[in-house]
């Protein structure tokens, strides 16, 4: 496949683990999600992570998540939880570990887990401790490691936990990096196997956002895609995926510079890109709540950034009302 259609494994990582932290422990380290109390809010710390992690030799790593969460033991204390996601097999991957690990632990003074997900192709990489000593002394750290080779498809297609699904993309992404075809067609099988599972809407259009962005197709295939995702809809009764945001720019930039011919290309385009991604909202909110409201249309009107536009649009998928979603865009306009 071209390079602008390699897979994306980290992004779309990092937002799954962040949409369904719960459910990531329950999947994939039980024995971590049993000893937590779900019953206090976990906070998660990537902006103190990155800070900590910023001058070390080991380089940025977008995917890592770095928690704090309560133990359910009777007593008032918190961990802090450092995730590891790597997609390569690397020498060093241990030592970063370790590192990582003792810079947590410096900065709060509690104690770190640190857990290893191991999403490579190498069945036999399998690191879970690194250790050194010198002169009769030792150090040693170990962490729970999983690696998702283990994984049988088989579970993964029968499981209703949301990481059942990114784990069967992840897999399969991987074993269609020079097959578009393979890819389309499985692709299309992962997305229609969410409206069987049980899910309710906003777990669906999260889902399928994440195995969209995930599993990169060459346009001639997303658009067939798209298409046949339309139609599988309509024949269900479904109507719960009613736009691709990426879709949604690429329209908004094709209208854009037709207008750019009358009003100057530059702001032509800009024009085109804010007005598609104002009604794509509106389209969303329509099929959802079945109707929408004129104080909206006038405050998206209000809005001249396509960044605010597009986190607008993804709230649009999953907030719970249109008495929610006002009052976020009035937010907006108000800042």
């Amino acid at each position: 496949m071209p390079d602008e259609q390699r897979a994306d494994y980290d992004s779309p990582w990092k937002e799954a683990i962040s949409l369904y932290f719960p459910a990531f422990l329950e999947f994939f380290f039980p024995h971590v999600y049993q000893s937590i109390d779900w019953s206090k809010n976990y906070e998660f710390l990537d902006k103190e992570f990155q800070q900590i992690i910023r001058d070390t030799e080991t380089g940025r790593r977008d995917a890592d998540k770095l928690v704090k969460v309560w133990l359910k033991n009777g007593q008032e204390m918190w961990i802090l939880i450092h995730i590891e996601i790597q997609s390569q097999v690397q020498a060093l991957f241990g030592e970063r570990i370790y590192i990582y690990n003792s810079r947590i632990y410096d900065v709060y003074r509690r104690p770190v887990l640190s857990l290893a997900l191991l999403a490579d192709e190498q069945e036999s990489w399998r690191p879970n401790s690194y250790s050194y000593e010198i002169l009769g002394g030792r150090m040693t750290l170990e962490f729970p490691m999983v690696k998702l080779l283990d994984y049988a498809t088989e579970s993964l297609e029968s499981s209703v936990n949301p990481f059942g699904v990114i784990v069967l993309a992840h897999r399969e992404t991987q074993k269609s990096s020079k097959d578009p075809h393979r890819r389309y067609r499985e692709k299309l099988r992962i997305a229609k196997s969410l409206y069987q599972r049980g899910y309710e809407r906003a777990d669906i259009l999260e889902l399928f956002r994440l195995i969209d962005w995930m599993m990169r197709l060459p346009e001639s295939f997303q658009s067939g895609f798209q298409r046949e995702i339309v139609r599988f809809e309509e024949e269900s009764q479904m109507p719960y995926i009613t736009s691709i945001e990426r879709f949604a720019r690429e329209e908004g930039l094709q209208q854009g510079l037709q207008q750019g011919l009358q009003q100057g290309l530059t702001q032509g385009i800009e024009q085109g890109i804010l007005q598609k991604s104002r009604e794509d909202i509106l389209e969303v909110l329509e099929v959802r709540f079945s109707s929408t409201r004129e104080t909206i249309v006038e405050l998206l009107n209000q809005i001249e950034e396509k960044t605010v536009l597009s986190s607008l649009l993804r709230q649009s998928i999953t907030v719970d009302s249109l008495d929610t979603f006002e009052g976020i865009v009035m937010e907006q306009v108000s800042d």
